[in-house]
């Protein structure tokens, strides 16, 4: 395994049946929920189980807190632990779009302290064309105990993002028509938080949707290399999470997560900022 963050189709067929082994199936599609459910139970990873964006890793959706709010520790405990994983469980987890619901499932584990978390490189259709087996059974997990060892360092909240405008590197994740503030279909404000940079998150993806090498993600984050701090955000906190996994490819594994968001920043009366800077 040469990477710390990613696997191939070709390994995970080659592990698929490792005793310790939890493959998370997190296919979603923003609007339509119920969707990637359906996607599942009509074909899927053999022995992989479901989560939902919105039902297991995202608490409910409040004034303030963002769209799709962390989850409290204990309820991440409990939701894990049903899913069979413990100090010993290597994950691996895969979406079937864009590699940011699969990266939230990664980001949210190493942030509870399980550092044997991956993504599939790719997602389905990486194992689709490699025209590996894929059934529509569902398996029911033998219970573990999952303890969370929570990692602050790795989350920043919107007072941190306050406090530190200015002094950190922010970075927003979307796409450049909702950073610029051309266009906000999702959230109730177009613009972005004053002083951040863009970095589409989907650029660190080729055409076939995996992920650039190390060293192409190296150099496009080379501006990033000095900087003391990076704060990374998005709409909701989850394609962020796309720009974090690149990050910690390209070598910069201290940057941490706004979870909350534009759509939590958003839903204060605070500076916005729009065009290019």
């Amino acid at each position: 395994m040469s990477s710390k963050n990613l696997v191939s189709a070709a390994w995970l067929k080659e592990h698929l049946h490792d005793a310790n082994l939890v493959i998370a199936d997190c296919r979603f599609t923003l609007g339509k929920p119920g969707q990637g459910l359906s996607e599942y139970i009509s074909s899927h990873i053999p022995g992989a189980l479901y989560f939902d964006l919105e039902q297991d890793l995202s608490a409910p959706k409040d004034v303030h807190g963002g769209r799709h709010p962390l989850p409290a520790v204990e309820t991440l405990e409990k939701l894990f632990s049903e899913a069979g994983i413990d100090e010993n469980t290597v994950v691996v987890a895969y979406d079937g779009q864009d590699m940011s619901k699969a990266a939230r499932l990664w980001w949210t584990l190493r942030y509870l302290g399980h550092q044997n978390v991956y993504v599939l490189d790719g997602g389905f259709p990486a194992w689709q064309a490699a025209g590996f087996p894929v059934t529509d059974e569902v398996v029911h997990p033998t219970q573990r105990v999952f303890r969370a060892v929570p990692q602050p360092q790795m989350l920043a909240d919107l007072e941190e993002v306050r406090a530190k405008q200015g002094t950190v590197s922010l970075l927003d994740s979307r796409a450049g028509e909702r950073y610029r503030g051309e266009i906000e279909t999702i959230d109730k404000k177009a613009g972005h938080i004053p002083g951040a940079a863009h970095c589409f998150y989907m650029e660190n993806l080729r055409p076939d949707g995996t992920f650039l090498p190390a060293e192409e993600l190296q150099k496009r984050f080379a501006p990033l290399r000095d900087e003391k701090e990076i704060i990374v955000y998005c709409g909701s906190g989850v394609t962020a999470c796309v720009n974090i996994l690149a990050l910690h490819e390209a070598g910069r594994t201290d940057a941490k997560l706004y979870a909350g968001s534009w759509s939590d920043y958003c839903s204060y009366e605070l500076p916005v900022a729009t065009g290019e800077k």
